[in-house]
């Protein structure tokens, strides 16, 4: 499979800094990770445009310009071990494994968790483990985690995901009601408690308890 053009690679980088993407780090594994992969069928030629675009199960891979926002909002470290809530199409896990030692990704869709599994050895990312689950309680097993990033909207920051949050962490997630625009917030887990912060608008789908009917 060939990869983008260099030309379009340089729009793609162009169009994530023009919208506010500009931790250098965080650059450089959006242009190491291909997005093509991720997207599949009819969509395929519009991959490399800043656009969500529709995936298995009802769900959108995100466009890449708030992928790249959310990710530099989480300020990952390369020791860090972080829990993403929502693999969808796999691409923010991937991004993120070339920022964090280890990446814990769950959904409730086990077929989206199966393709992306496929993605990811492919590419050979081996410091992703991504399980079918319902992300709403987190991954208690694996936690506490330094970095949590939800990438479907929620009325609140969950109560499990803020639980499971080390000290000095930070969760990245959407927070409003499903219908309308979301705000992405930050939450920083200090000694004294939870601090939190607005990023900017966005708009994701619900996260919802419970796991999907596909198989």
């Amino acid at each position: 499979m060939t990869g983008p053009s260099a030309e379009t690679k340089m729009q793609f980088l162009y169009a994530l800094r023009s919208k506010g993407v500009t931790d250098k780090a965080v650059l450089n594994a959006m242009e190491e990770i291909d997005r093509g992969p991720f997207v599949r069928g009819i969509f395929a030629e519009r991959a490399y445009e800043d656009m969500p675009l529709p995936i298995a199960c009802g769900q959108t891979i995100s466009q890449p310009s708030v992928v790249g926002l959310m990710t530099q909002a989480l300020q990952v470290q390369p020791r860090d071990k972080v829990l993403e809530v929502g693999t969808g199409s796999g691409y923010q896990a991937a991004i993120l494994s070339k920022l964090a030692r280890r990446v814990y990704s769950v959904d409730r869709h086990a077929r989206l968790v199966r393709e992306a599994r496929a993605v990811f050895e492919q590419m050979g990312l081996v410091n992703i483990t991504a399980m079918t689950a319902d992300g709403s309680y987190g991954l208690p097993e694996q936690a506490p985690f330094d970095r949590i990033i939800v990438t479907a909207a929620a009325e609140d920051p969950p109560g499990p995901l803020l639980a499971q949050l080390k000290i000095g962490g930070i969760m990245v997630v959407p927070v409003g009601q499903s219908d309308t625009v979301q705000t992405l917030i930050r939450v920083r887990r200090a000694e004294d408690g939870l601090h939190y912060d607005e990023i900017r608008p966005v708009r994701f789908v619900p996260l919802l308890e419970g796991l999907g009917q596909d198989v």
